[in-house]
């Protein structure tokens, strides 16, 4: 059969086979950034390059560069584009892809020469230019295994040593090679809008934001979350784990409880320090925990209660989701929906009341607040702050000066925490933190809601915006930072992850797209037997079994 039927939102046609979707679609070839193109396509509900080959009947759905999906498909390209770009410049140096800063990525070579940023923003120009294309090829596994180790990228080396496959699939730019992890534009001639710049010992590549598509915004700085990245970076080194490969080596060599152990211990340290600066601070009686969802705040609060515990204090444990309103009285927002994001969503008169009455030494009740009965009780004891008595307020408004705008800035120690994952699958190639969060929340949603995937995912665009508005603009109010993420939890995530990415249906367009992408990105991870996570691991929070009961 050489003739398939294609749907698409314009219709039906028949087309030869094994024809390309750039071809079917008809699309132009000089398009322009501005005018919003198609970018990839969801070919029978996975995300796919233009250049894909069709081999059967299919239904292809347009994404365009303004999506969500088509900026992923445009900054997956310009960080191709900049490699390519060391690869020419400084062809005996490794460029390393390093966490994600506001809006760029943060990129480091390895022996930490200084760098030409002139010289490498002219060659990046001149490739954009020529509208270099970008092509998909297949190399044996010997054959990738031997280009890695000559081009020195010995965390691909490894990578793809763990995984012994007879072939893997490669990004082609002239005569650079990357591991493909996901699609791309089939050439780079719309990548108009980009600023490369040096930061910190190294390059930020910054990109359009949704919120300004059609320019770089000014740019702010935000040392506070890099010197988190570079803590981590620098814990990674401390114990050998840079990579998803080693990981994975760790793993088959029998050595992941030792490689828990330490991880767990470097966590614990970090907990232990932000106790003691706590406890030194004498005028310090309100300690506000604040992060984006999935990241870990509940079980950190708890942990950081035990250590202050030990060291005198007595604290008293408060969420600021049990002051939320109920839906009979929350704000809506312009569509008219409940919106349960913003600060005026909580029942502000009380908690500042009881806040107030607290630090005056006064009797509480708290509350504790039902989201599915939507009702609040109160305990049936009294709480007194007492001399060493400290309050641990943990809530996605914690850092936002307007929840108490009158308490005397000396008493209050701010805290921000979030999953800020520093391991990469290779020296090209990043583990996203979001996708990082989503999987914890994908697998705690599952067992403690009963949501499949497709809620998670389809919920998920509403917590980035929350996000976005209410907790990043703060979090460099924090006095610390602390990053929550375990560089082993994708292994102990993955086998419980998988089959709930695996029931989703292709009728669920971009919530299978998202299943799709991850299970191709989990296909690299070794499981790890969650049996090895301690119990009073904040890990323990997403997966069950926690000595802190069901939080």
């Amino acid at each position: 059969m050489n003739e398939i039927l294609i749907k698409t939102c314009h219709g039906e046609k028949r087309c030869s086979l094994h024809e390309s979707v750039e071809n079917v679609l008809g699309l132009k070839k000089d398009c322009r950034y501005e005018d919003n193109p198609v970018v990839g396509v969801l070919l029978n509900g996975v995300l796919s390059p233009l250049g894909t080959r069709i081999e059967g009947d299919s239904e292809i759905e347009e994404v365009h560069l303004f999506s969500t999906l088509g900026k992923r498909i445009y900054r997956k390209t310009l960080t191709l584009v900049l490699m390519y770009t060391s690869f020419l410049v400084y062809p005996e140096r490794t460029l390393v892809i390093g966490h994600s800063l506001g809006d760029g990525y943060y990129f480091h070579y390895k022996d930490d020469l200084d760098t030409d940023i002139e010289l490498m923003k002219k060659k990046m120009k001149a490739i954009i230019s020529s509208g270099a294309p970008i092509e998909e090829v297949v190399l044996r596994h010997e054959d990738a295994i031997s280009w890695a180790r000559q081009q020195k990228l010995y965390e691909t080396e490894r990578l793809l040593s763990s995984e012994n496959e007879s072939g893997y699939k490669f990004l082609c730019i002239g005569p650079y090679y990357q591991l493909y992890t996901e699609p791309v534009l089939p050439d780079v001639h719309l990548l108009s809008l980009w600023e490369l710049r040096k930061y910190k010992g190294g390059l930020l590549l910054r990109y359009p934001q949704t919120r300004s598509i059609d320019r770089i915004r000014e740019f702010v700085d935000n040392p506070l979350l890099f010197s988190v990245f570079e803590e981590s970076r620098k814990n990674a080194r401390t114990i050998g784990l840079k990579n998803l490969g080693e990981l994975n080596h760790r793993q088959s060599s029998n050595r992941m409880e030792e490689t828990i152990l330490l991880l767990e211990a470097q966590q614990r340290r970090k907990i232990i320090s932000i106790s003691e600066d706590i406890a030194s601070k004498k005028d310090v009686k309100v300690v506000f925990i604040a992060g984006p969802s999935s990241s870990g705040k509940t079980t950190f609060s708890l942990k950081l209660s035990d250590e202050l515990k030990v060291m005198g204090k007595k604290p008293i444990k408060i969420s600021l989701d049990d002051y939320y309103k109920p839906r009979s009285e929350a704000p809506r927002d312009e569509n008219g929906d409940f919106d349960f994001e913003i600060l005026e969503a909580l029942n502000l008169e009380l908690f500042r009341s009881q806040l107030k009455d607290l630090l005056e030494g006064k009797g509480v009740f708290l509350p504790t607040f039902s989201f599915k009965e939507q009702k609040r009780t109160f305990s049936k004891d009294s709480y007194v702050m007492e001399k060493d008595s400290i309050l641990i307020i943990e809530g996605i408004h914690g850092l936002n000066p307007d929840l108490v705008p009158e308490i005397d800035k000396k008493t209050i120690y701010r805290i921000y925490i979030s999953a800020l994952t520093q391991l990469n699958l290779d020296t090209c190639s990043r583990i996203s933190t979001t996708d990082n969060r989503m999987l914890r929340r994908l697998v705690r949603d599952y067992r403690t809601r009963g949501l499949d995937a497709v809620e998670t995912f389809n919920r998920w665009p509403s917590v980035e915006r929350g996000e976005k508005n209410h907790i990043f603009p703060y979090q460099n109010n924090a006095d610390v930072m602390v990053n929550s993420a375990l560089d082993y939890e994708l292994g102990v995530l993955a086998p419980k992850a998988i089959p709930l990415l695996k029931s989703v249906d292709k009728n669920e367009k971009e919530a299978y797209a998202i299943a799709r992408r991850l299970l191709f990105f989990l296909s690299f991870v070794y499981p790890i037997d969650s049996s090895l996570v301690p119990s009073d691991s904040l890990l323990r929070e997403f997966i069950g079994g926690s000595i802190y009961g069901a939080i």
